[in-house]
């Protein structure tokens, strides 16, 4: 800094771009320093124009003028500001502005974000990979080419989420939709690993995701059913509004349990985590607020032989994927991280998006988080408001379903 002048917040700019066709919200905070500025994810794709308002309108504002330095302090006062708080909105809004600052901080000190917080316990993080099919030869094809290509974590599905080879009987003037039998798939999925394991053994880890897709009940008897598989785990059995139900799969199955990914607020994961009635948390980082809570929540975690594996699909930003890894390699008690193979596009829009040799996942140790954005090529790629299909679940006769 020139003089003595201290360290402030200039300005706070929302981007917002989708180079694979998947809207992504990364925020630019910039300081009082030239070429000092940090960046953050805040991805929200189903609603990220909600999440540019909250930013550009309060967050923005609320900001500038800020010491950039005061990072759990501008959280705890960014998330009380609204009065109202918590929910997947504002938590991005403010992840956005968190992973930022700790970017900076980084940057600042000349380390990247791993080592303020603790250092490495690990050189790189084990990644899983989705494979899918319309039919179990196809699936059988993806798990051994992943397994070829050196990942020991493959997660396995059968015609995509609650399983889309089923014929439907629906009724006249049923409602437009994304229709899944929920019994046909629960039957499924025992039979997909019977197949699965018969063709590629026990050495590779295999993973599976419910997506919310069965009743509580049923739920409770797929992770009885799939014992036998030995699974790494069984992921999102269960939607937010049942959590109560987890008490039941523990006494009664020991399949390992992943949960989380569409958690918000502590009270979510607290008694889960406290109850020891999960194996893996697997919150999206940016929903719940970003690297401040998310740390804390892996320390939690830690106490109760609880294991990450945050979630990182395609709708994660290369920032918050950075962000995922920074944790993943100063966290003890990692477990596997979710990985969605970012495409080359990607990486000339984001330099420095980790890379993945071997089944690991490795960031370059450059300060910060150690991810940029051109933003003159991530305006070429336009995020598109475009409600989202998929999430529009519904049962054989019509009913609305958790997607």
């Amino acid at each position: 800094m020139a003089g003595n002048e201290a360290l402030r917040i200039r300005d706070v700019k929302t981007i917002l771009t989708a180079p694979d066709g998947i809207n992504l919200v990364v925020v630019k905070v910039e300081t009082n320093e030239p070429g000092l500025y940090g960046l953050g994810c805040a991805t929200f794709t189903q609603r990220y124009l909600a999440v540019a308002a909250a930013i550009d309108e309060y967050l923005r504002p609320f900001l500038i003028g800020k010491d950039p330095s005061r990072i759990e302090d501008i959280w705890q006062t960014a998330m009380v500001s609204s009065y109202w708080r918590n929910g997947p909105v504002l938590n991005n809004a403010i992840s956005g502005i968190d992973m930022a600052l700790w970017d900076i901080k980084g940057k600042v000190a000349g380390m990247p974000v791993y080592d303020l917080l603790g250092g490495k316990c690990r050189e790189a993080a084990a990644v899983y990979r989705h494979a899918d099919g319309a039919t179990l030869q196809q699936l059988e094809e993806n798990v051994i080419r992943y397994r070829e290509q050196g990942y020991q974590y493959i997660r396995c599905q059968w015609g995509g989420y609650g399983g889309k080879q089923q014929a439907m009987h629906t009724p006249e003037g049923a409602a437009a939709g994304a229709y899944y039998d929920a019994d046909a798939y629960a039957r499924s999925v025992p039979a997909m690993f019977e197949h699965i394991r018969s063709k590629v053994g026990f050495d590779v880890e295999l993973l599976h995701d419910i997506h919310e897709r069965v009743a509580p009940i049923e739920a409770v008897r797929l992770a009885k059913q799939l014992e036998p598989y030995r699974l790494f785990f069984l992921e999102d059995p269960l939607a937010p509004e049942d959590l109560e139900w987890f008490r039941m799969i523990r006494q009664q199955s020991s399949t390992p349990i992943a949960m989380g990914e569409l958690f918000v607020h502590p009270q979510e994961w607290v008694p889960l985590i406290q109850n020891r009635l999960i194996d893996f948390i697997r919150c999206h980082i940016s929903a719940i607020g970003g690297l401040t809570p998310a740390r804390k929540l892996a320390v939690l975690c830690e106490a109760f032989g609880v294991r990450t594996a945050w979630h990182g699909p395609g709708d994660v930003s290369p920032v918050g994927h950075a962000a995922n890894l920074h944790l993943d390699l100063s966290s003890l008690n990692f477990g596997v991280q979710e990985w969605y193979g970012p495409s080359e596009l990607i990486r000339v829009v984001f330099p420095g998006t980790p890379e993945v040799r071997g089944g690991f996942a490795y960031l370059n140790g450059k300060p910060g988080l150690g991810v940029e954005l051109d933003e003159k090529l991530a305006a070429k790629y336009p995020a598109v408001n475009k409600l989202p299909a998929w999430t529009l679940a519904r049962r054989p006769d019509g009913t609305s379903a958790r997607p």
